[in-house]
């Protein structure tokens, strides 16, 4: 009986999210057809899915969700390996973290969107703009998070690696990387979620022709595509959605000390 209730339980957990989006859609259907709201304001979600299903089968959405997907990947991929390698060398560096620190103390609580108009008289509306806003977006918490992470290694476990003969490179690579890794992992998932958000507004502010979500939703709504706009608005929660959880799985492959508790 216990385990049968056991699974149950498990079965209503696991059920619970799914049930509350379908009963929000269901609410939402409802109040715009009791309350006859106009679709420019708020449309239907049946109307929405009919657009989202037009904008997959012909093609749109695949295209510009593509462009999007590349440039935050670009970007974070850039941001990763520089902002890790950077964290790494500030904790095993005194004298390059004193140097550094001053610098990313200052720039990094600056809102990143208010460098997209120097970004682009620098670079233009390109993809190298976009990339680069990316890029700049992840850096700092990924590059803070591992300098943390460094900083935070227990220093028993340094003396007992040198105890047992290790040497210095061997310390830091075998001992204190590995000792770091959850802080590096939780500076990775915090840089891909700013990552997401920057490279959507880039696209809006600097939209032009060369496509991605940004430039979708902000061409929607200046015709007053309202339907157009919902549709796009849940492709980006759903595609954020499997990026993070695609991320989650991953550090748990990679490292599953680090993420026990979510099997809880």
């Amino acid at each position: 009986m216990g385990t049968k209730g056991g699974w149950t339980a498990r079965i209503a957990e696991a059920g619970m999210p799914a049930l509350t989006i379908v009963l929000f859609v269901l609410a939402w259907e409802m109040l715009v057809w009791l309350r006859g709201i106009p679709p420019i304001y708020l449309p239907a979600p049946s109307s929405i899915a009919v657009y989202l299903w037009r904008m997959i089968a012909d093609g749109t959405m695949a295209y510009h969700l593509g462009i999007t997907l590349l440039r935050i990947f670009a970007g974070f991929l850039l941001a990763a390996l520089t902002g890790i390698l950077l964290g790494v060398l500030m904790g095993m560096s005194r004298f390059l973290a004193r140097i550094a620190d001053p610098w990313i103390a200052a720039l990094y609580p600056l809102p990143k969107i208010s460098l997209i108009p120097l970004l682009i008289i620098w670079l233009g509306t390109g993809e190298a703009y976009k990339i680069v806003i990316s890029a700049v977006t992840a850096f700092f918490p990924i590059v803070i998070s591992t300098y943390a992470g460094i900083g935070q290694v227990d220093r028993g476990l340094m003396k007992a690696a040198k105890d047992l003969g290790a040497d210095r490179r061997q310390i830091q690579l075998k001992v204190v990387i590995p000792a770091a890794i959850p802080s590096i992992l939780a500076g990775l998932q915090l840089g891909m979620g700013v990552t997401i958000i920057l490279v959507v507004a880039a696209e809006m502010i600097g939209g032009s022709s060369e496509g991605g979500m940004g430039y979708l939703l902000i061409s929607a709504g200046q015709v007053m595509d309202t339907e157009k706009v919902f549709a796009s608005l849940v492709v980006l929660a759903v595609a954020g959605g499997a990026i993070i959880k695609l991320q989650q799985w991953t550090d748990r492959k990679v490292a599953p000390w680090v993420a026990h508790h979510d099997d809880r």
